[in-house]
């Protein structure tokens, strides 16, 4: 079986639900404390990406600029 990829917006809509599933006290003891340790790890996948992305863009902006001089 082939792993799926993670996408940002994938992550944010996990993270959401489950803030909303905490909020609307859905969860007991034990499924809470997983969910908290899955919203940890998704939003350190959301800041990784989001730092890739910068370094990513701030390179393409380098490039142009040095193709202008």
């Amino acid at each position: 079986m082939t792993k799926k990829t993670l996408k940002y917006s994938e992550a944010i809509e996990e993270v959401e639900q489950i803030i909303s599933q905490i909020e609307s006290n859905e969860l007991d003891i034990d499924e809470l404390s997983e969910k908290i340790k899955r919203a940890s790890e998704l939003l350190k996948f959301c800041k990784q990406k989001l730092h890739f992305t910068e370094e990513e863009i701030q390179k393409i902006i380098n490039e142009m600029q040095d193709d202008d001089k």
